[in-house]
């Protein structure tokens, strides 16, 4: 779907800057051009960035060690 209108940035774009490094909402502007112009998608791309984020940072069980 798309999230930014004025510059057609989809929701997929999003999810892909977030899975390679992208940090915050200004930093994805600068990469996408997301939130550039009107300034109404920052809210759904930040949601977006945070929930891409949280999917990929779960953390991993801790495994005891074998004796």
């Amino acid at each position: 779907m798309y999230v930014c209108i004025c510059n057609g940035v989809t929701d997929h774009e999003i999810r892909q800057a977030a899975e390679g490094g992208c940090r915050s909402v200004a930093e994805l502007t600068m990469r996408t051009g997301a939130g550039a112009n009107c300034g109404s998608c920052l809210d759904a791309a930040a949601a977006l960035l945070a929930e891409t984020h949280a999917v990929r940072e779960l953390p991993l069980p801790i495994l005891s060690r074998a004796a």
